[in-house]
């Protein structure tokens, strides 16, 4: 994060600025748990346990599953990330060696999608549900959440930039999860990134988040349906190819020829051939837990 990025500083600020939620962090470091194991772990109301929670995962430093109880339902408890890179420095000359481009969602060039699949605005449907030939509806562009079982969506950013210049690396970060009909907390998917055509890497969701509402989603989304994802990150650099700063193939920055041509082809999907079809939802910065669409940072020498 950076000083643009000022109600993300504010959250996770908030997040850290307690000593037991710096203590469930802590615990959250060795082990999943549930808000009555924290509770008596750090000999805490449950009570404030849970509001502790609900701070950390505003911030989005953990994040929580909804899983079955002997009596009802609990809330398990996950760290969602490693590290905080906060920059309160940039002076203009970093500046000028970054470039960020956000793609909206519905704004994608090609698709071959399967049922179940649809979209909806910040205001409602956009077409029919589970008909495929419905993503060629102009009202696509006004899409803030996509959804469907296996293919894909292309997006072309463009790359006119790069033209005569060093890229050191780019990032492409989204919100995403699995797709089922409702929502299913167990279902797992093999969410895949292509870019110029080759194989960026795949990601396992491990569910179709709901039980809780997504933090922007509208008012009249129901509250049975897919609510959040998780904001994944694809880089490209020198040294390989990474998803969320793990290696996932040796292929670096050089191998996708980037500044090839006119513009920097990205499909997001399912294979036919995924170990888990469990489909995909994209979210857009109107609906899930982060305010944006697909981003794309890029990184000059």
């Amino acid at each position: 994060m950076d000083l643009s990025d000022k109600k993300e500083l504010v959250l996770t600020a908030k997040a850290l600025a307690s000593e037991t939620r710096i203590d469930i962090l802590k615990l959250l470091c060795e082990e999943q748990l549930n808000v009555n194991e924290i509770a008596e772990r750090l000999k805490i109301p449950a009570s404030s346990a849970a509001v502790n929670i609900k701070v950390l995962e505003e911030g989005g430093l953990i994040r929580t599953e909804l899983q079955p109880g002997i009596r009802g339902s609990m809330k398990v408890c996950y760290k969602n990330m490693d590290e905080c890179n906060i920059s309160v420095s940039l002076p203009k000359n970093d500046l000028d060696k970054t470039e960020i481009i956000n793609m909206p969602i519905g704004n994608y060039v090609d698709y071959l999608v399967t049922p179940t699949c649809g979209m909806v605005s910040e205001n409602g449907p956009i077409d029919e549900e589970d008909q495929p030939r419905c993503f060629y509806n102009p009202d696509r562009t006004k899409a803030k959440l996509i959804w469907f079982r296996t293919g894909y969506v292309e997006y072309r950013f463009p790359n006119a930039g790069m033209q005569g210049k060093i890229v050191k690396s780019i990032e492409i970060s989204a919100e995403l999860c699995s797709e089922a009909a409702d929502y299913d907390l167990n279902c797992k998917s093999d969410i895949t990134m292509w870019i110029n055509g080759r194989d960026a890497g795949t990601w396992t969701s491990p569910s179709d988040f709901g039980g809780r509402r997504g933090k922007l989603n509208p008012d009249w989304w129901p509250d049975k349906n897919s609510q959040y994802g998780m904001l994944k990150k694809w880089r490209l650099d020198q040294t390989g190819t990474y998803i969320d700063g793990e290696k996932f193939r040796s292929m670096t920055i050089e191998d996708y020829h980037l500044a090839k041509n006119p513009f920097i082809s990205v499909r997001i999907g399912v294979r036919e051939d995924a170990v888990y079809r469990g489909g995909i939802n994209i979210f857009g910065k109107n609906f899930g837990d982060y305010p944006q669409d697909i981003r794309l940072e890029i990184q000059y020498m």
